[in-house]
């Protein structure tokens, strides 16, 4: 670090200058310290950072820039790469590099009316252990050069994966009610023997998943409705969750023009989340490797539940 310091300012003050100001604060470090350093042959360990660091910064930037340094190695070891956490850790540190971290997000419930008929049905215990138990739902802003941006999203929350989204310029109840089509579609499609028997749609208390169109629309499906409580984020956190690392890993890292340049975007990153992220609560593996292997074992990922 000493050595580097002394690179940054050599030119301007001169190396035997810079060392006896060091001096004087407590560092103790010679000229000919400095200069036996620059022209000692790299030691094996840098010549292999050196060739490591570019593919480590090529895999985080793919992934969006969001990995920290446990999942980023387990990307590299996935790509075959042999190497320790610590290193991954290490180098990432040298390199300026950190994982994505979420800010306290802005609340944009507009709650309506209290629905009794209208229960919890979660009671904040999303995950029960197999797909297809609990979908929850959310929507968020993204402001743009157009106006403010709105985007919903569906999400199995035993699996993480997200089966629908929209995106429009209003938060009309039409929003939520297409990304619950898509999440059927994705569904059927998927799996040809999907019924949403026992199925649960949860979302807070916002006037569109409490609108009457949305919940005879579930009614019709034999979806049944579940919200949180007024005031109580913490009763949707399971897609609170989701949508803090779509903020952070996407639409905080620029600024947007219009809706088709947010949708285009979310829709890309979307098909990472799904395919490509790996989540913890999953055994570090993506929601699309980890749903057939519940279905080839689903006894197994009970009992793991």
């Amino acid at each position: 670090m000493i050595v580097a310091y002394i690179d940054v300012y050599k030119y301007q003050f001169g190396v035997e200058p810079i060392c006896r100001a060091l001096r004087q604060y407590g560092v103790q470090i010679a000229p000919s310290t400095y200069y036996a350093r620059k022209t000692r042959p790299a030691s094996a360990r840098s010549r292999s950072d050196a060739l490591l660091l570019p593919r480590l910064k090529r895999t985080f930037e793919v992934n969006y820039s969001c990995y920290g340094a446990r999942k980023l190695w387990r990307e590299l070891r996935n790509e075959g790469l042999d190497i320790g956490r610590d290193r991954v850790a290490r180098l990432m540190r040298n390199a300026g590099i950190r994982g994505a971290r979420r800010v306290k997000r802005i609340i944009t419930t507009v709650p309506a009316p209290v629905r009794r008929d209208l229960p919890d049905l979660v009671k904040r215990q999303w995950d029960k252990g197999e797909p297809d138990r609990v979908w929850v739902a959310d929507l968020t802003y993204v402001p743009s050069s157009e106006g403010t941006i709105y985007t919903s999203f569906i999400q199995d929350a035993g699996t993480r994966h997200i089966l629908g989204f929209t995106v429009a310029t209003s938060m009309a109840t039409s929003l939520v009610a297409r990304a619950l089509e898509q999440a059927l579609a994705t569904r059927r499609r998927r799996r040809p023997g999907f019924t949403t028997n026992g199925l649960i749609h949860h979302a807070d208390r916002g006037s569109q998943y409490t609108s009457l169109a949305l919940s005879k629309r579930l009614q019709e499906l034999g979806i049944a409705a579940s919200v949180g409580r007024t005031g109580t984020a913490l009763d949707n956190a399971a897609m609170e969750t989701t949508i803090g690392l779509y903020k952070t890993e996407l639409i905080n890292t620029r600024r947007w023009t219009s809706r088709q340049e947010v949708e285009t975007a979310t829709a890309a990153w979307v098909t990472w989340f799904n395919e490509k992220r790996r989540h913890s609560a999953l055994g570090y593996q993506s929601p699309t490797n980890y749903e057939p292997s519940y279905h080839r074992h689903p006894c197994l990922h009970r009992h793991a539940a």
